[in-house]
């Protein structure tokens, strides 16, 4: 007969497996017929803003800028994880069309270390941006320049440990995911007060040097794969609204994505010479996502203006007007909705836009090679 002790203990035990599944979230890949699969590269490394963070804001103490919280992950497999959308990002559609066997996990999670590091760690930060004082209204971001730090510092270490050789050589077999660049605009460029602006031009001169320079970082490093997500449509998200009052027009944050965009994707052909055995790839969700809204009805969408979810008022968030209400109200077709939020795309538009960074041949919405080229290389 079972004593109270030894019934205690295996619900323990069981509690610690358990946990150890949801935090872990791996599957067995397979092939179509039954097979193990491959996969495609070894793993992936992600930096960026909230279109591919993981849930690295949970652990910061002070920042506005949260989703673990319902309705964010009201249709992912475990819940809220602070995943901003609805379902799954950008960043987890990806991991499953390469084969990969675990989601990605967060840097920022203290039990990220040992063989959890092996397929690749995400270090995006919601509200971050690619220069260190943006993020100012969330209060608390990791920047761009603080998440490769953490990569350098922490992360890699730990990876050359478990795989017991040097970076250069592990490296080039990882797919180093950068998606960031918006929030300077919206959230910096754009709420600035007058009498601090420079042209839009040369904010975005000066945007597109910081990024260059991160990523030679990482590929003095090692990386040399790499996957640059487009800035989105900034002026066609329903925070717009909240943000037009005197201090930038549709027009004009559109007109920063598309110069940022412009100069991403001339990154690639500098890169030909400044990082050489590099390869990098552009994935233009700006025009994605702007085909969408352009004709959604096209896609299988109903609604291209509005949240799905309930938003919090912007006067309660810094005047953003982004996040979803704890608890709020959410559409009931959000397989409908391009946004989720103020925002963030629904799950189903992220799996329009990792559909295309993988599948697509034109090179209008990826640039020079899709990324299922790019992890055959």
């Amino acid at each position: 007969m079972m004593t109270k002790k030894t019934a205690t203990c295996l619900i323990l035990v069981c509690l610690q497996l358990w946990g150890c599944f949801i935090s872990c979230h791996c599957r067995k890949v397979k092939g179509k017929d039954g097979s193990s699969d491959q996969q495609l590269v070894k793993g992936m490394f992600v930096f960026g803003s909230s279109l591919v963070d993981n849930g690295n804001n949970n652990y910061l103490q002070n920042t506005t800028a949260k989703a673990d919280f319902l309705p964010y992950g009201i249709d992912f497999p475990h819940g809220p994880s602070g995943r901003f959308t609805n379902g799954k990002n950008v960043i987890d559609l990806l991991g499953e069309m390469l084969r990969l066997p675990c989601l990605i996990p967060t840097f920022s999670d203290p039990s990220t270390k040992g063989a959890k590091v092996v397929h690749g760690v995400n270090f995006a930060s919601g509200a971050s941006g690619i220069l260190d004082d943006t993020g100012f209204l969330a209060r608390q971001v990791i920047s761009l320049n603080q998440q490769i730090r953490n990569f350098e510092e922490v992360t890699l270490p730990e990876l050359e440990n478990q795989l017991g050789r040097k970076s250069r050589e592990i490296l080039a077999n990882y797919l180093f995911v950068v998606g960031a660049g918006g929030n300077d605009y919206s959230f910096n460029y754009f709420l600035r007060r007058p009498d601090q602006h420079v042209s839009l031009h040369a904010f975005t001169a000066n945007l597109t040097h910081s990024l260059s320079q991160q990523l030679k970082k990482l590929y003095n490093l090692g990386a040399r794969k790499f996957v640059l997500m487009s800035v989105n449509p900034l002026g066609c998200v329903p925070m717009v609204d909240a943000l037009r009052n005197g201090r930038g027009s549709v027009k004009a944050l559109n007109m920063g994505a598309i110069l940022f965009n412009h100069g991403l994707k001339s990154l690639i052909d500098v890169a030909k010479s400044d990082m050489p055995a590099s390869n990098l790839v552009f994935v233009n969700s700006y025009k994605i996502i702007r085909d969408i809204i352009k004709n959604p009805t096209s896609k299988g969408f109903k609604d291209a203006n509005n949240a799905c979810c309930e938003v919090v008022p912007s006067i309660q968030l810094g005047g953003s007007g982004v996040l979803c209400k704890k608890g709020g109200k959410t559409c009931s077709d959000r397989r409908g909705h391009v946004f989720f939020d103020g925002l963030h795309p629904t799950e189903a538009v992220n799996v329009e836009i990792a559909t295309k960074a993988f599948t697509s041949y034109l090179q209008s919405e990826v640039y020079p090679i899709n990324v299922n080229q790019l992890a055959k290389l």
